[in-house]
């Protein structure tokens, strides 16, 4: 990991964080002046560059305002922390304008500064993780005719602003598609910024999107920008939009007709220029008709949509998926690609892939790490793949769809796409283990596949099942001793799955990186 450039004149101030953060196992560099920094950022190659800057502001020599626009010109992913004294808020509010990711007021208390730093290293290695993955993974992978046909709506799309409604099942690669729409737009050099906002508690999403003033309500002790303004000049995307709450509805759609917004707490407009993308997998059009979406909002959204058809009804591009994803998943892992038999091939095409894409690259990394020969046969694919019966593949092929599959028409073709989100990590084939949760339930190691539909089924038998010996037994508790169950085990599968990543983890569960961080502390998983 890079270092964390520390910049005060005050050399007790510098020594106090370099021994804070060396604790921690963060390394540091430490500056008395602007001028050393810019200097070094000059000098240095950038792999010896900073992974979060934390400057003062007054200081001899130059203002760590005039440092930030100056970092931010030349890196403008790097996460800085202001530190400022508490008459200088106003200042701190220029930060904010000026791209900053917090600040920190003095004095400060040592423990929650070093939290502070440690959550702006999580978004930058997130950051990091993110453009790595788009630098090394092919924007689109498939031949079926869809396929071509979102090719040719993102070049129809290149050139505008418009705002798209992605629709499709999850695991069908909707976000991958957000990006691409962003790369080739007029906006790729602004920033591609991202939500789910089915994943954010309700009382929480207003100030997830908005934004929020300092004193707003309990806890909101700085100002805090929300998604509109991080993502100013670029692309915003909504996804899960179908499960917004109502009443945040109503401010989606006064932004999205004149780009003007309150922070919550706030008696001044702020002024953003986004393009939305979003995204569901939910039929919007019921929806409206149920009452819980509303119209108007949804005419505003729907301007161009594109469909993603589920993995199911493009059978002919599991072939090439699978031989990509066993590549990929060698080199994350350092070891030599695994091949395939046709055997194998013909039976994973006929498996119904309820997780779509992101299930078959997770087959695939299981199938790296578990499958004992260099060239995989029926017998080694996953235990959910094998209890199944097989359908036969040969009749989609040809462009047919399975019986049973009706997908809905759409303006633009679908795609199938490796998801941008799903990234895996596998646990070394040597290594493998498995882990305990707090409850004395086994969870599997890194090497075992997620969202199996026979495992989740025993696991859900069991849960069941323990849950009528609590009710016998006449035990008050139920809930929360089955709520930690099921959360200590949903978190750390996820952990195992991304080998302790938490960022990545919190990312596959779709939840916050603050909450999976709280709930580790919550359930003892440390």
């Amino acid at each position: 990991m890079k270092p964390i450039w520390i910049v005060d004149d005050d050399q007790s101030i510098r020594f106090v964080l370099e021994k804070a953060l060396l604790r921690e196992n963060l390394p540091t560099r430490s500056f008395s002046n602007p001028q050393d920094v810019l200097a070094a950022l000059v000098d240095g190659p950038d792999e010896l560059g900073p992974q979060v800057l934390v400057s003062d502001i007054r200081m001899p020599g130059g203002s760590g305002l005039d440092l930030l626009d100056k970092v931010k010109q030349k890196l403008p992913g790097l996460p800085v922390i202001i530190m400022t004294a508490f008459s200088d808020l106003d200042s701190a509010v220029s930060a904010f304008q000026g791209g900053a990711f917090e600040y920190l007021p003095k004095p400060f208390d040592l423990p929650k500064a070093v939290e502070l730093i440690r959550r702006a290293v999580e978004e930058s290695q997130r950051e990091e993780v993110a453009e790595e993955r788009m630098a090394a993974t092919p924007e689109m992978l498939g031949q079926a005719p869809a396929m071509q046909d979102v090719f040719r709506a993102i070049g129809r799309l290149s050139q505008s602003n418009v705002t798209v409604m992605i629709t499709g099942e999850s695991g069908s690669g909707k976000e991958l598609v957000a990006r691409a729409l962003h790369k080739h737009s007029p906006r790729a050099n602004g920033p591609f910024v991202a939500i789910n906002t089915a994943a954010i508690p309700k009382d929480l999403l207003e100030s997830e999107l908005f934004g929020h003033e300092r004193g707003a309500f309990t806890g909101a002790q700085t100002m805090r920008r929300g998604r509109f303004e991080q993502a100013d000049g670029g692309t915003l995307f909504l996804d899960e939009i179908g499960d917004m709450p109502f009443d945040l509805q109503t401010r989606l759609l006064r932004v999205l007709s004149d780009g003007h917004f309150y922070r919550v707490g706030g008696h001044s407009a702020v002024k953003t220029n986004v393009r939305v993308i979003a995204a569901t997998h939910q039929n919007l059009e019921q929806r409206v008709k149920e009452g819980v979406f509303r119209e108007d909002l949804f005419h505003r959204l729907n301007v161009i949509r594109l469909r993603l058809p589920a993995l199911r009804e493009r059978r002919e591009d599991i072939h090439m998926l699978t031989r990509h994803f066993l590549v990929q998943s060698a080199q994350q892992l350092g070891v030599e690609p695994k091949r395939i038999s046709d055997a194998a091939l013909h039976r994973l095409s006929g498996f119904e892939f309820p997780g779509n894409v992101r299930q078959l690259e997770n087959v695939c990394h299981w199938l790296t790490v578990m499958a004992p020969a260099q060239v995989i046969d029926v017998k080694d694919l996953p235990p959910e793949v094998l209890a199944l019966p097989a359908v036969s593949s040969e009749a989609t092929f040809d462009g047919a769809q399975p019986d049973g599959v009706h997908p809905a028409s759409a303006p633009v073709g679908a795609a199938v796409l490796p998801d941008a989100g799903a990234e895996a990590h596998q646990a070394d084939a040597g290594s493998a283990h498995s882990l305990q949760t707090g409850t004395g339930t086994p969870v599997a190691s890194s090497a075992t596949y997620l969202a199996t539909a026979s495992g989740t089924a025993e696991w859900i038998t069991g849960l069941q099942a323990e849950a009528q010996g609590l009710l016998d037994a006449g035990r008050d508790d139920i809930w929360d001793v089955l709520t930690r169950k099921f959360e200590s085990q949903l978190i750390l599968t996820a952990l195992a799955n991304t080998r302790g990543r938490r960022i990545e983890a919190a990312q596959r569960l779709g939840i916050g990186r603050n909450t999976i961080t709280r709930k580790i502390q919550e359930l003892n998983l440390e």
